[in-house]
């Protein structure tokens, strides 16, 4: 992984002109834009020790509480999307192929200014970029269905062929086979170390309007500490917290706001509130 010094932005042009670098076959750029800046890049669920051994018990509870909203799931990780959008940690992070949205997302928080926010800017080679119905997104997946004792168990410094022997594998198989009979046990073990990049499903119109993706979290991964064979750029931009304001006006100039990339009338009615009450 590479890291750059991070430029401060304080209009949009200043940002697209930051992006207007070479780009690389075998490559593909994502983004991600927060409100306020934090020390590591991590989805919600890794962010808590706590939450993190507890993942199990989460999964299976919000399934347990509301079973119909998840009739129309047929694998774990579309189960987590569904997760992740109304608001329980998991170990999914969103992302976007589109600069913009991430700025717009890194702009927000009219009311309380009061800090600078950030875009990340993401290079991963394509063959960690996945389709939903991958393999390796069941694989990674299904690591949410597993107890802290059990994911402890799988030790990723073994060759593929020992570590596809392991014991405290056959819980997690067990899961993959249940989406994908058809699922031979040859798990790759930096893939339960790594990050990927899902695609997201075009059926929400959500993820269609802010061009959306996710990264999907390994067991043991940051970026600080890329496994073997992985290589993961990263790059931080500043976005100036007293600019967010003229930033919001001019991406909302650019058609990118609150009503566009969230579809829905309570989206409308939170940006024309914004619109008629100066914050625009």
């Amino acid at each position: 992984m590479k890291r750059n010094e991070k430029p401060k932005i304080e209009t949009v042009q200043a940002f697209i002109a930051a992006f207007q670098q070479e780009h690389y076959n075998g490559v593909e750029v994502f983004y991600r834009g927060t409100d306020r800046i934090y020390p590591r890049v991590l989805p919600s669920l890794f962010r808590s020790d706590t939450l993190r051994r507890a993942e199990k018990d989460l999964f299976n509870s919000i399934l347990a509480s509301h079973p119909d909203s998840f009739r129309d799931d047929t694998t774990t990780l579309d189960k987590l999307v569904r997760m992740q959008h109304h608001g329980l940690p998991t170990r999914l992070l969103d992302i976007t192929s589109n600069p913009l949205v991430a700025l717009y997302f890194a702009s927000i928080s009219p009311e309380k200014d009061d800090g600078d926010g950030e875009v990340v800017r993401f290079e991963f080679r394509s063959v960690d970029v996945k389709y939903p119905d991958s393999d390796r997104a069941s694989v990674m997946g299904n690591l949410a269905r597993l107890t802290a004792h059990q994911k402890q168990q799988l030790n990723t410094s073994l060759q593929q062929n020992a570590f596809n022997r392991l014991t405290a594998l056959k819980p997690l198989l067990h899961f993959i086979c249940q989406e994908k009979p058809y699922f031979e046990p040859a798990i790759k073990p930096e893939h339960i170390d790594g990050i990927m990049v899902i695609r997201g499903k075009h059926s929400n119109a959500r993820i269609i309007a802010q061009s959306g993706a996710f990264l999907l979290f390994g067991e043991r991964m940051e970026f600080e500490s890329s496994p073997k064979g992985q290589d993961i750029r990263l790059q931080k931009f500043s976005i100036e917290k007293d600019a967010k304001k003229a930033i919001r006006k001019e991406l909302d100039e650019l058609n990118i706001n609150e009503r566009t990339l969230f579809p829905g009338l309570q989206s409308t009615a939170a940006y024309l509130k914004m619109k008629f009450d100066g914050q625009l």
